[in-house]
């Protein structure tokens, strides 16, 4: 699992991006990803889990999320 921060996430539009602490180019999330888990919406700074997975598109986003303590 990666770990970030949330950079963005505009609960109105349905997607953000999720700054990894590795320094990696940031990831996108969907608001679908933030519903999936039971959440309604993610601030900016706090920290996640996910996992990044290859949708049809062919692009990365981030999925599993989960609050990182």
């Amino acid at each position: 699992m990666t770990i970030g921060a949330v950079k963005f996430f505009n609960s109105y539009k349905g997607y953000g991006f999720i700054q990894p602490d590795d320094g990696s180019a940031d990831s996108f999330v969907h608001i679908s990803a933030v519903q999936a888990v039971g959440m309604t919406t993610l601030e900016k700074d706090q920290g996640l889990h996910y996992k990044l997975e290859t949708g049809r598109n062919g692009k990365a986003s981030a999925v599993n999320l989960s609050n990182a303590s």
